[in-house]
């Protein structure tokens, strides 16, 4: 018996030093883009660098997914992520979240991990873009904006949709960040 109690206070502990250890802007559980799976966050990306741009598939920026699938296969073995957003917030996701899907995963090769639609901006954002917003001051004035996150959870560069992924100035602050 007391080494069930041992054993469950153990694993108490390891949750809660878990959720210690996960920095608010991961602290969540989404679903994958036409999907029912899901992705706990904090699992999946502690300890990596992360670009988190909000997308759209008919946007004048949606070229930028070759891009950002080149950052995601050159950085991904130094534990470097890009992580989409799809989001119909500027009117340029229409349609169904299977169209947002062709034109990520079929139209553009992408690989990386892309999240389920959702608002990205104003009361109704998902809590990643809350947490993003709080922290950076910087909400997405259009698709395509990028935020470069530490592995500790802290916004360290924003980038405007008009930054293409492979700028120098976003090469190089992914280069200062990754481990």
């Amino acid at each position: 018996m007391l080494k069930l109690m041992t054993s469950a206070a153990a694993l108490m502990l390891s949750v809660d030093a878990m959720a210690a250890d996960c920095p608010a802007i991961l602290d969540s559980t989404q679903r994958k883009l036409n999907s029912t799976e899901m992705v706990n966050l904090c699992e999946s990306f502690k300890g990596k660098t992360l670009l988190v741009v909000n997308t759209a598939s008919q946007c004048g920026f949606t070229s930028q997914f070759s891009g950002l699938e080149a950052l995601y296969q050159m950085y991904k073995a130094d534990n470097f992520a890009v992580v989409g957003f799809p989001s119909n917030d500027f009117n340029q996701d229409r349609g169904d979240e299977s169209r947002s899907a062709k034109v990520c995963y079929l139209d553009y090769g992408v690989t990386f991990p892309m999240l389920s639609r959702s608002a990205v901006k104003g009361t109704n954002a998902n809590p990643v873009f809350k947490e993003i917003i709080k922290a950076s001051g910087v909400e997405p004035k259009w698709n395509f904006y990028k935020y470069l996150i530490t592995p500790d959870g802290k916004v360290v560069a924003t980038f405007p949709s008009s930054v293409a992924p492979q700028s120098e100035t976003l090469l190089g602050m992914i280069e200062q960040h990754i481990r």
